[in-house]
């Protein structure tokens, strides 16, 4: 008998949870499925990159990730330029191109311009008819030697933020807060400045 003024138990026990069980019995077989079209893909696609075009470095939109480096679609046109390679060509030589993106800062500039300088040193063109080489295209020594790129080349996250360290003197006599003022208070005078000085000038 239930004591005290309690709920009644209404536990529920016959919910048939066996049907509503969710299983993973296929993954050992998923993965090796995955395996095995990763190794045809490769396969199919020798002696091109594993990982498809060259992409670029460039920082992630907002405030909130431009801290972080990832991948881009494409290299710009100041890029290509810089590292000698013709924006119509570069889709044949398996370099993605962003016709949008604009260079807003130097240091992308200069780290996509030396990827494209690594890659090209390592870019082996085959014929497009064998024994008929043009200009540009291997020779049969570096055919024979070809090893297919099985990633995209790597790029390390940079440490942009600052080491703690001591105050300094100097830092503690100096106000943030003063500077800013005085910086805002000189930005909203601007015009009565100009104005006084032309005043001045046509008193002269």
């Amino acid at each position: 008998m239930v004591k005290h003024n309690n709920e009644v138990p209404n536990a529920h026990f016959k919910k048939a949870w066996q049907t509503r069980v969710k299983v993973w019995l296929d993954q050992p077989g998923r993965k090796k499925r995955r395996r095995n079209n990763r190794a045809q893909k490769a396969a199919e696609i020798y002696p091109r990159p594993v990982s498809g075009l060259l992409r670029p470095v460039v920082r992630a939109s907002t405030a909130k990730y431009n801290t972080k480096v990832r991948y881009g679609r494409g290299f710009t046109l100041e890029e290509l330029r810089a590292a000698n390679v013709n924006p119509k060509e570069a889709r044949n030589i398996g370099i993605a191109v962003d016709y949008r993106r604009k260079n807003a800062s130097v240091d992308t500039l200069n780290a996509n311009v030396q990827r494209l300088n690594l890659y090209k040193a390592k870019l082996v063109v085959f014929p497009r008819k064998a024994g008929q080489p043009r200009s540009g295209d291997a020779d049969a020594a570096q055919l024979a030697n070809v090893v297919q790129q099985q990633s995209n080349i790597g790029f390390k996250q940079s440490e942009s933020y600052e080491k703690a360290r001591v105050i300094t003197d100097e830092e503690k006599e100096q106000s943030a807060y003063l500077t800013i003022m005085k910086i805002r208070s000189k930005l909203r005078h601007v015009g009565d400045e100009i104005k006084a000085e032309n005043e001045a000038k046509k008193k002269l």
